[in-house]
């Protein structure tokens, strides 16, 4: 054999990782996190005074926070899942990655992601996982959602399996008002119902507009029980894959090391490690891309939550991906870095990112990626 035939002919090695080449069946699955997750209390910039300056209630203790670099740490809800991933250098994170629409509505910048075509355009004639599934032969693509998302409109054949498991909130309406009768006439008792009652006024004017954030997604709980179900279908004939898991849209009591967003992000983390775990041998081609609308903004506000904001933080996962750091452009966290003085910048455009990524997991060149991503470069971050 020719010394260049025999080179080619090797898998690609990185970090001392065997990765599959790009002719191989690589599995890529897109997690959707449908209400704009607060990135800053996920990916937390324990370096920055100013974050604990602004979040005075919700802030991430750097005591608490798992340990990732000099500059960011984890959200502790995560040490029995992601942050074990990120110790092996199965998982990554893409901080100040987004859009750059600056709408702040979850429906716009959640159909602009999923189109991802240039601003100022709007088809919904096909979304940019049905393109990538046409570039890719027009099988092997699955959505694990109610109704296929707009990321997979298009002339690609698309199969899809509703999750349709979901979970009742945490404390409903009965279990308030029991909780309420338990205080009554201990000297907590006016503060518990009196935060009952606030809940419940914002509740009803937020009600709205946090369920249709949702898009009829799963809640973390329900992706939790079926991330092996997910995973046996990926594992299997499919190779393209897309869920979406609603709940994110935390304007009224985020909590900090623990709370509302702690448990969903426990949830969360325990099922993409259920899936990880499920997939076996599989998982070493396999790249777990999480996105979200957007971030939230950088100050807590008067409910002890977050509003919409702009830049967010992805993560990547996978048994080949070159995890155990945070990858792409980045900038100190200050108040003169932030976004019109509220939000994270946008640094990592997604597309951008995206366009890098499929092509070196799929060997797709920069016609093909144009075709995907019209009017958008690759940038190549190395994530596998």
């Amino acid at each position: 054999m020719k010394r260049r035939a025999f080179v080619f002919s090797l898998p690609l090695v990185f970090c001392g990782k065997l990765l599959a080449a790009p002719s191989a069946p690589a599995r890529f699955l897109l997690v959707f996190l449908r209400g704009g997750y607060d990135a800053a209390n996920v990916l937390v910039p324990v370096s920055s005074s100013y974050y604990y300056d602004t979040r005075p209630n919700i802030a991430i203790p750097r005591s608490a926070a798992l340990p990732v670099d000099s500059d960011w740490g984890l959200h502790p809800a995560l040490a029995e899942s992601l942050h074990p991933m990120y110790e092996k250098r199965e998982a990554a994170f893409i901080a100040f990655a987004g859009t750059h629409d600056t709408s702040r509505s979850h429906f716009e910048t959640q159909d602009s992601i999923e189109l991802a075509q240039p601003q100022g355009t709007r088809s919904y004639a096909s979304g940019f996982m049905n393109r990538l599934a046409a570039e890719l032969g027009g099988r092997s693509a699955i959505s694990f959602t109610n109704q296929l998302p707009v990321a997979f409109r298009g002339n690609a054949q698309v199969a899809n399996v509703a999750l349709n498991m979901a979970a009742k909130p945490g404390v409903d309406a009965r279990q308030s008002q029991l909780i309420a009768q338990m205080y009554a006439g201990n000297t907590l008792g006016t503060q518990v119902a009196e935060g009952f009652a606030a809940r419940d006024a914002v509740m009803r004017d937020l009600g709205e507009e946090m369920i249709a954030a949702n898009r009829n997604a799963v809640t973390a709980r329900a992706f939790e029980t079926q991330a092996q179900r997910v995973a046996k279908l990926m594992r299997g004939e499919y190779r393209l894959g897309f869920v979406d898991v609603g709940g994110w849209d935390t304007h009224v009591g985020e909590g900090g090391a623990q709370g509302t967003l702690a448990t969903r992000l426990e949830e969360l983390g325990r099922g993409l490690a259920a899936f990880a775990n499920a997939m076996g041998d599989a998982w070493r081609d396999t790249v777990v891309l999480g996105v979200s609308e957007f971030g939230r903004t950088f100050r807590e506000n008067g409910n002890r939550g977050t509003d919409h904001g702009h830049g967010t933080v992805y993560w990547a996962l996978g048994g080949g991906v070159r995890g155990g750091r945070v990858a792409g452009e980045q900038v100190r966290v200050a108040r003169d870095t932030l976004f019109q003085d509220r939000d994270y910048p946008v640094l990592n455009e997604y597309r951008a990112l995206l366009g890098g990524l499929f092509g070196r997991i799929y060997g797709l060149d920069n016609d093909a990626l144009a075709r995907i991503f019209p009017g958008a470069a690759p940038k190549d971050l190395a994530l596998v």
